[in-house]
C-alpha cells in the first residue's frame, strides 16, 4: 500500500481584518492616517513569520516521522532500534500536537479579541 504525503508549507492564518476594508484600515482611517501605503503592516509581518515559523514545523515533523519509520523498518529484530523509532514518533506526534493546539488557541483568541474590540 502506497501512503500519499505531500510536503505542502503550512499557509494558515487566522483573518484579523488587516485587508483593504479590514478593522485595522478603518481604526487607521478613523484616526486620521492614510491608508494609502505600500508596507506591510505589524501584524502581516508577524503572520508571515509565523507562517514560516510553521512550514519549518511541519517539514521537521514529517522528517522525523520518515527518519523513525526508516529505523524501524530497517531494525531487522533489534530491539533498541525499534525502542527508538517508536521513541522518535511519539515525541514528535507530542511536540506537533503541542504546537498546533498553541496555534488554534492563539488563533480564537485572536479572532474573538478582534471581534469584541471592533467599531
Amino acid at each position: 500500500m502506497i501512503s500519499l504525503f505531500f510536503i505542502v508549507p503550512v499557509f494558515a492564518a487566522p483573518d484579523i481584518g488587516v485587508g483593504y476594508n479590514g478593522t485595522a484600515q478603518n481604526i487607521a482611517r478613523y484616526a486620521g492616517f492614510s491608508i494609502n501605503t505600500t508596507q506591510y503592516t505589524l501584524s502581516e509581518t508577524i503572520g508571515r513569520i509565523i507562517k514560516i515559523v510553521l512550514t519549518f514545523v511541519g517539514t521537521i515533523f514529517f522528517a522525523l516521522m520518515v527518519y523513525s519509520g526508516f529505523l524501524w523498518m530497517t531494525a531487522q529484530g533489534n530491539e533498541e532500534q525499534v525502542a527508538k523509532a517508536k521513541n522518535i514518533i511519539t515525541t514528535a506526534t507530542i511536540g506537533m500536537v503541542v504546537v498546533v493546539a498553541a496555534y488554534s488557541i492563539t488563533a480564537f483568541v485572536m479572532i474573538y479579541t478582534a471581534q469584541a474590540t471592533s467599531f
